[in-house]
């Protein structure tokens, strides 16, 4: 029996390379890392909810058949929208750390500080490879930096996030949803109401874990996905 295809959806900034760990938890199976528009290969392009969407629908368009959908962070809200709107590709969702309504916020947090690294001779790469080598294992960090972080996204998703309900979305899609939270992730504030959400939902919570759950313990997350 062939198994379930996974479509990997990237957060902010980052891009298809950040899966590189949890793809090697996950021998013998058909895995495809997207990047989003403004990201990785597809840095320069112009980020909206439906350009991502159209970008996870024809990934997974490339598998020949439904797929189970994992979007971390922004790339949650894209693979909800994805769900939503294009209900018969998605065999079963999974959003990780994407239980938070973009709020006016958060939304200024990113935009402030996406506006200072700007203002920086190198458009604040030097910054973003400084934490995020702090924050990641190296060979995911190091893969990440070489695939460039792109700053520069940050208000066009802001922007997007403005607009964007993703409750409203969640609640769109039939088909079975997984929540996964690290435990220390500020993401998770709002986690019973995107659970309340769902057609056909589960929550779980990982210990010891913070936001970026899926690169900082990949064989933990690729486990969850096995499950």
């Amino acid at each position: 029996m062939t198994s379930t295809p996974i479509v990997l959806v990237h957060g902010i900034r980052l891009s298809s390379a950040c899966w590189v760990q949890v793809r090697e938890h996950l021998p013998g199976r058909e895995v495809i890392a997207v990047d989003l528009p403004g990201h990785g290969s597809r840095r320069g392009e112009r980020f909206t909810i439906d350009g991502a969407v159209e970008v996870v629908s024809t990934a997974i368009d490339s598998a020949g058949r439904p797929a189970v959908l994992v979007g971390h962070s922004m790339g949650g809200y894209a693979a909800i929208a994805t769900a939503a709107r294009d209900p018969q590709l998605v065999a079963q969702l999974v959003g990780a750390g994407c239980t938070l309504v973009p709020g006016a916020l958060l939304r200024g947090a990113f935009s402030t500080a996406s506006t200072l690294l700007s203002r920086l001779p190198d458009r604040g790469e030097q910054v973003s490879a400084r934490v995020l080598r702090r924050t990641l294992p190296r060979q995911v960090a190091d893969e990440v930096i070489e695939a460039g972080v792109a700053t520069e996204a940050v208000p066009d998703v802001m922007s997007a996030a403005a607009r964007f309900d993703p409750l409203a979305e969640l609640a769109a899609y039939p088909g079975p949803v997984r929540l996964i939270n690290g435990a220390h992730d500020h993401f998770r504030l709002q986690e019973r109401r995107f659970l309340r959400a769902c057609q056909q939902g589960s929550l779980r919570v990982v210990p010891g874990a913070g936001h970026y759950l899926p690169l900082t313990h990949p064989a933990r997350f690729a486990a969850l996905l096995g499950e």
